[in-house]
């Protein structure tokens, strides 16, 4: 205890004189012609998304070519992963027999846990998603929060268990496929009725009985939750596999 107080001296000093170094900024009472512009085009004027998270508008509004894009090269990391470090059935069939004696998991205490922690993910990821348009937060933090969740059944059951329950890496790519097919349809939508690719408004409806929605933004944030969660999760079970059984593939000395 004794040596922690000289840290916690020295950590004390530090954050007051970070405090009294940084300059102060002086109160802006008026707003920028480009943050006017944002605010009037993302939820005060009649044709916006009526987000007040303006950020997640900027996002998808105005740079949100860019943000495909990035999603596409996430997408494309995911099927480079898998088509260099795959494994056939048989030999995953055999990798199993070979590891089922040290990946049963854990104690049933941890077990418990992870069911609960589990679900508390599944709703707290949903939220961080489908409020994107309202809150800090949106598709790609939601679907990032929610692979959390099969990482801590990998980690206190086996990778088996999440792919005997019917999530395996070929419905884990198919998951994330359909979320980017999504998003490609919510951005060529408007082309239908004569707009710009990936226009929100007046396209898209602001709210749906009284709720408010964002326009596009909700079904952008949704779609990039699906396509984030299922990416990190087929790049898990394929992580899962230990590295010295996939090594003893590589060089035959297991028999397929």
């Amino acid at each position: 205890m004794k040596k922690l107080i000289p840290l916690v001296i020295i950590l004390v000093a530090i954050l007051g004189l970070a405090y009294y170094i940084t300059p102060k900024l002086p109160q802006q009472t008026d707003v920028r012609p480009l943050g006017e512009f944002y605010l009037q085009n993302s939820y005060f004027g009649d044709y916006s998304a009526r987000s007040p998270e303006v950020v997640t508008s900027i996002l998808w509004d105005y740079r949100g070519v860019d943000t495909l894009f990035e999603t596409a090269v996430f997408f494309l990391a995911i099927i480079g992963s898998l088509t260099l470090f795959r494994l056939n059935k048989r030999q995953e069939k055999a990798a199993k027999q070979k590891i089922e004696g040290f990946t049963g998991g854990l104690t049933i205490v941890v077990k418990s846990v992870t069911k609960i922690i589990v679900v508390m993910i599944l709703a707290v990821s949903a939220s961080i998603a489908l409020h994107g348009h309202l809150t800090p937060g949106g598709g790609f933090q939601g679907g990032s929060a929610l692979a959390v969740a099969p990482l801590l059944i990998i980690a206190a059951y086996s990778k088996y268990t999440l792919e005997e329950n019917g999530l395996d890496k070929t419905r884990a790519l198919i998951l994330r496929s359909i979320g980017l097919l999504g998003i490609a349809l919510v951005a060529l939508v408007p082309l239908l009725s004569g707009g710009f690719i990936m226009q929100n408004q007046p396209v898209f409806p602001a709210e749906i009985d009284g709720q408010l929605i964002g326009g596009s933004l909700i079904y952008y944030n949704f779609f990039e939750f699906l396509a984030v969660g299922a990416g990190f999760t087929a790049v898990f079970l394929l992580l899962a596999i230990p590295e010295s059984i996939f090594k003893r593939f590589l060089r035959g000395d297991v028999d397929e």
